[in-house]
């Protein structure tokens, strides 16, 4: 029985790489559109393992994550990190100039905003997921909207891409964290990392 894996996103997302990274292509993926959704998964077993993005070198750390962490009894089994790539796509034939809104991720769109600052025609919408988006501008034949996504984005929802690389800081990296509902994995001698939480008396 392949191991199931829940990740933010659908397939084509930066938590779809990484889980693929980590665990290998052997896995039946487990789709979420919230991590609390992969946090439900987890605790009710429809999930072995989930994949989740902790923190980030531009943006900081993802603060509600490490609460459903904290507050589910959810273990760390490892991480992983993750240069990011975002890029710009589209339905083929079009070019940026017939562009009128770009959709992503909120911390996709805080990461590439500078690109769009000469690009004053274009509306920033927020959304889900990255490549959530991309499979709905291919399944829908969005004209006029584009997605930023992951390169493999494109190539499994048929899309072109028409700039790459277009986060602001190209050193930008995320922390993902390896999930678990309880440790059977990890002997605790072979445990090196810790994770501590404290709050202040104020």
């Amino acid at each position: 029985m392949k191991l199931k894996v829940a990740i933010q996103g659908i397939q084509g997302s930066n938590h779809h790489q990484v889980a693929q990274d980590f665990f290998g292509e052997a896995i039946d993926m487990v789709e979420c559109l919230s991590f609390d959704a992969m946090i439900d998964h987890l605790i009710h077993g429809t999930a072995d393992q989930g994949v989740m993005a902790i923190e980030n070198s531009i943006a900081g750390s993802i603060i509600p994550n490490y609460n459903l962490v904290y507050h589910n009894n959810i273990h760390i089994t490892g991480e992983h990190y993750l240069s990011i790539h975002h890029h710009l796509m589209v339905l083929k034939g079009q070019n940026i100039h017939q562009i009128k809104e770009v959709h992503s991720h909120p911390m996709a769109l805080l990461q590439c905003k500078d690109f769009f600052k000469p690009h004053v025609h274009i509306k920033l919408v927020e959304d889900v997921d990255t490549a959530e988006t991309a499979k709905r501008i291919q399944e829908k034949k969005l004209h006029h909207v584009a997605a930023i996504a992951p390169k493999v984005a494109a190539g499994l929802y048929d899309l072109e891409i028409i700039a790459e690389d277009i986060q602001t800081i190209k050193n930008n990296a995320t922390r993902f964290i390896i999930l678990k509902k309880k440790n059977t994995l990890l002997p605790k001698e072979e445990i090196n990392k810790a994770s501590l939480r404290f709050i202040n008396d104020h």
